[in-house]
């Protein structure tokens, strides 16, 4: 049997705990180390299996990759040659398409096979190959797909705000001959993070947050960068607290990225206290969800930066099912993302699901340990919460999916004090 979590709920969890570097933003910026023209230390690194992925398709290419330190990564990609991606690895990790950007870029082509990652639904790599057709790649597709071409900056409106669209079309932009501007740009976090490692590198980018960059072309050199908080995992951390009734100080946030969220908890009852770079959540939160003006049901929407984060919506739900009132919660992105409430609902939760976009959550409600299996990272992380507040033991399989995006989860929360044992095959 693949690895499980074993966790016996009902505690309140305390402590001090720190976010691990953005995983969205370790992606891309790993695959950036392809257009600099030495070694990059690269610190803050989450070493998740994600990550891990990631560095051996960038092994794959030649290039000398190194662990410095447990998060902390070195990587060398002058002697990187433009082979075809590894199809195995590719079908590990969505991730593996933002390789696309920048072999374009230094190699003039790159054959890319379909990316993996979560199954939450069609995830359309158009607005990619769009971006990039417009910079000069022709683009060939089958069974893997071969874009080709030297690149020249253009005026790039894209057909939908993407995050990983985005960088792909950054990441080709900052070596491309002339000026390019991109309209309709991602701005999440994890875009401005990757943004900032391409100006140490020397790329001009002007508009870094906002929904137009403008991109000056030309050569970049070797720099460090440290990555920074993951504001999903501090949103996690939050969830976790409100739902086992907890006392948790999360050390190491940027504020800027967190006001759609404490937004968000402020609607369920749950306020933490900002204390400089750290975040506090006392025990004995609300919980009780705030209607609309007249009494309506208040409806919870994620949506593109600087909107809620849709990978959010699940550590919401649960949350929600440990507070007082009715909540309808409206998830736009992704048309698989909320079939995980099935499982809660068998753990005790009162949820209708209204159909694959919409749910609402009556609470509260008692949750008692179940048997789950984790179907994506993020739902993984909400069930794990759910299973922390619920009565009773719990077993979670299929935790590789949790562990491609949380660092050490189990060790980590028992820190905090939570009853959480990792099962081995072995075992």
């Amino acid at each position: 049997m693949p690895p499980s979590f074993s966790v016996t709920g009902g505690r309140a969890l305390k402590g001090t705990i720190r976010p691990a570097g953005n995983k969205n933003a370790a992606l891309p910026i790993l695959a950036a180390t392809l257009l600099a023209d030495g070694p990059c230390r690269i610190d803050n690194v989450p070493h998740i299996r994600d990550v891990e992925t990631l560095l051996a398709l960038l092994e794959h290419l030649g290039a000398a990759v190194k662990w410095d330190g447990p998060n902390t990564v070195t990587v060398d990609a002058t002697k990187a040659e433009p082979r075809a991606l590894d199809a195995k690895l590719s079908a590990k990790i969505r991730a593996s398409i933002l390789l696309a950007g920048p072999m374009l870029a230094r190699f003039g082509r790159v054959s890319l096979p379909p990316p993996g990652g979560d199954v939450i639904g069609r995830r359309r790599v158009d607005t990619h190959f769009l971006a990039l057709e417009r910079l000069g790649a022709e683009i060939t597709v089958g069974d893997t797909y071969k874009l080709e071409g030297k690149l020249t900056g253009a005026d790039i409106f894209l057909d939908e705000p993407s995050v990983t669209g985005t960088e792909n079309a950054l990441m080709a932009a900052v070596t491309a001959r002339g000026t390019t501007v991109l309209r309709n740009a991602a701005s999440e976090p994890h875009v401005q993070d990757l943004a900032r490692f391409l100006a140490a590198m020397g790329a001009k980018i002007d508009g870094i947050g906002s929904n137009t960059m403008t991109v000056e072309g030309g050569t970049l050199r070797a720099a460090p960068h440290t990555i920074g908080p993951d504001h999903i995992e501090i949103g996690s951390f939050i969830g976790l607290a409100a739902v086992t009734n907890g006392a948790i100080t999360i050390d190491g946030v940027r504020a800027d990225d967190l006001r759609s969220t404490l937004l968000a908890f402020e609607r369920l009852g749950v306020r933490p206290r900002l204390d400089g770079t750290k975040l506090v959540v006392d025990a004995d939160q609300e919980r009780r969800i705030r209607p609309d003006l007249g009494g309506h049901v208040p409806k919870l929407e994620d949506g593109p930066w600087p909107a809620f984060p849709a990978d959010l919506m699940s550590i919401a739900i649960v949350v929600a099912s440990q507070c007082e009132g009715l909540l309808l919660v409206f998830e736009k992105l992704f048309e698989s993302r909320l079939f995980f409430v099935d499982k809660l609902i068998g753990m005790g939760a009162r949820i209708v699901l209204c159909d694959p976009h919409r749910a609402v959550i009556s609470g509260p409600s008692p949750l008692r340990g179940q048997v789950v299996e984790s179907p994506d990272i993020r739902a993984g992380m909400a069930m794990l919460l759910a299973a922390l507040a619920a009565q009773g033991d719990s077993v979670i399989h299929n935790i590789g999916q949790i562990e491609r995006g949380y660092e050490r989860i189990d060790e980590r929360l028992r820190a905090l004090g939570a009853q959480i044992e990792r099962r081995d095959d072995a075992r």
